[in-house]
This record gives C-alpha cells, sequence and structure tokens, in this order.
C-alpha cells in the first residue's frame, strides 16, 4: 500500500512540476511579445509560413464540412417543415462552432507538429544552444515570432474555414436541393449576429490560436535532442493541443452563450 501511495505522490509530483515549468514558459512567451512585435518582418513572415502550411486542408476540410453539414441539417430540418432556416443553422454551426474548433484541431496537425518539429531539431543541432552563446535568447528570437504568427494565423484560418463551408453549404442546398437562393442567403443577414455570433467565434479562434501555438512551442523547446524525442513531441503536440482545444471550448461557449 505504502509503495502505491508513493507511486503516486511521484506522478502528481511531476505533474505539478511540469504544469508550473510550462506556466513559466508561457509567461515568457507573453513577455517576450512585445519584443517580437518590433521585428515586424519576422512576424509576417511566420504568419505567412504557418498559414500557407494549413491553407490547404482548412479549404478542403471547410467545403467537405459545409457540404455535410447541409445535406444532414436538410433532412432534419425538412422533417419539422423548416427546410428555409438550413442556411441559418449552417451558418451559425460554422462560425460558432464548427469553424473555430475543427480549424484548431487541424491547425494543431499540421501547422502545431511543424513548430515542434522544426524547434526539435533546431535544438537538437544545438542552433538554440550557439543563440545563447551569442547572448541571443532563443525565446525572443525564434519562438515569440513564431507565437504571435500563430496567433493572428488562427482567426484568419478560422474565417476561411467557416466561408468555404458556407460557400459548400450554398451548393448543396441551392444548386442540388433546390432551396431558393434568396432565401438561403436572407435568412442569415437577419439571423446571425456580427457581433455575439462571429465575433465570438473570431474570438475563440485567438484563444485557441494561444493554446495551440505555445503547446507546439513548448514541446519543440523542451524536448530531448534526439529523434525519437522530437517524434515523441509532435505526438505530445498533437494530443495536448486537441485535448485542451475541446476543454476551452466547453469554457469559452458556456461563458459567451449562456445569457440570451
Amino acid at each position: 500500500m505504502t509503495v502505491w501511495i508513493a507511486a503516486i505522490g511521484a506522478l502528481v509530483l511531476r505533474w505539478v512540476t511540469s504544469l508550473g515549468h510550462a506556466a513559466y514558459f508561457f509567461a515568457d512567451l507573453i513577455r517576450f511579445s512585445p519584443t517580437a512585435l518590433r521585428r515586424f518582418g519576422l512576424v509576417v513572415t511566420q504568419v505567412h509560413a504557418i498559414g500557407n502550411r494549413s491553407l490547404v486542408i482548412i479549404m478542403a476540410s471547410g467545403m467537405a464540412v459545409g457540404f455535410v453539414l447541409a445535406l444532414q441539417m436538410y433532412y432534419a430540418l425538412v422533417r419539422y417543415g423548416a427546410a428555409e432556416s438550413l442556411g441559418l443553422v449552417v451558418n451559425l454551426s460554422l462560425v460558432r462552432e464548427l469553424g473555430p474548433v475543427v480549424t484548431a484541431l487541424l491547425f494543431a496537425g499540421r501547422a502545431g507538429t511543424s513548430l515542434t518539429a522544426e524547434i526539435g531539431l533546431m535544438k537538437a543541432g544545438e542552433q538554440l544552444s550557439a543563440m545563447e552563446l551569442m547572448a541571443i535568447d532563443p525565446r525572443a528570437r525564434v519562438l515569440a515570432p513564431r507565437f504571435i504568427g500563430g496567433i493572428v494565423a488562427m482567426p484568419i484560418l478560422a474565417l476561411l474555414f467557416s466561408t468555404i463551408g458556407i460557400i459548400g453549404a450554398y451548393i448543396v442546398a441551392v444548386l442540388m436541393i433546390g432551396i431558393d437562393p434568396g432565401n438561403f442567403w436572407s435568412i442569415q443577414q437577419t439571423g446571425v449576429d456580427i457581433w455575439r455570433d462571429v465575433g465570438n467565434g473570431i474570438v475563440k479562434s485567438a484563444v485557441f490560436g494561444v493554446i495551440c501555438t505555445a503547446v507546439a512551442l513548448y514541446q519543440g523547446y523542451e524536448t530531448k535532442a534526439t529523434p525519437e524525442g522530437v517524434a515523441y513531441a509532435t505526438t505530445r503536440t498533437v494530443v495536448v493541443s486537441s485535448l485542451s482545444v475541446l476543454g476551452m471550448d466547453f469554457i469559452l461557449t458556456a461563458l459567451m452563450f449562456s445569457t440570451p
């Protein structure tokens, strides 16, 4: 019994220590972010690189989700004679929930793993150590611009995902099913609030950008400088980012949409 208690205590201690170390690392990213903004060219380069890494899969996934969502919602709504509400249901589903969440999960699997592998390989190649020898803090020169780039890129990708999804839903609903196009768009104009719905979706995606980018950079920066360590870190990036996004999504949804 004593052995089990000691093992559980050691596990909890390691978990708390790791959590505190991650919090300290995140505080450093926040602290160095203003410095990174002064190197505006680096930030723009990272926004371009991170966005391009995820652009194709975001557009393809957005179109596919729009197709499927329109079909599923039509089959559900037509039973109750509410097929004219299809455009509104699809729009709210995308801008409130599916756009930010699915984009974050795809971002973690594509751009997040790339960031982790990039930083991990720089550590394995002792490039980060060389910067420290030259009195250059790698957290300010390497990590902070990527951190800001991920935060900026995520809302853009989420908006693109939702836009492509709505276009995909239009193709299915209007061109294939035969719903009136004027009704499809007009009900969205009257039923979607730009601040409550679209604005909260953008806030969600920005928070998810902070989570996914910070986790990816932390896993890459703290990985063991071996091929196995880098591979394990990329796997942890996807798992931790995905679980964190899903948990934070519930919290943000409860805070944003709990009151009418």
